[in-house]
């Protein structure tokens, strides 16, 4: 009984989704007249899900300018080091 309520108890954490301040986002993003575009990773305070991520960091990026094209992905801390490069000055900004 004691290892079936442990079993339980695993499934349940490693279903869980993952807490706010473990979520980051992926997402693409431009301005107009003239365009700019650019690639970012900000952190998700939400759901961690691409729904919440876009209803989250469109009005954020709107604030300086920009508009969000789309996410794409979501994911936890251990994906942040190898989208560091990519996202320049646009890692963690929003």
């Amino acid at each position: 009984m004691k290892n079936i309520m442990l079993i339980s108890a695993a499934l349940a954490l490693l279903s869980s989704p993952l807490h706010a301040s473990d979520c980051y986002a992926d997402y693409k993003a431009k301005q107009d007249n003239p365009l700019k575009l650019h690639y970012g990773v900000a952190q998700i305070t939400g759901e961690c899900s691409p729904a919440s991520a876009q209803a989250e960091l469109a009005p954020r990026l709107a604030k300086a300018g920009w508009v969000l094209l789309n996410v794409v992905s979501v994911f936890d801390a251990s994906g942040l080091n190898e989208r560091k490069e990519s996202a320049g000055p646009f890692y963690l900004r929003f």
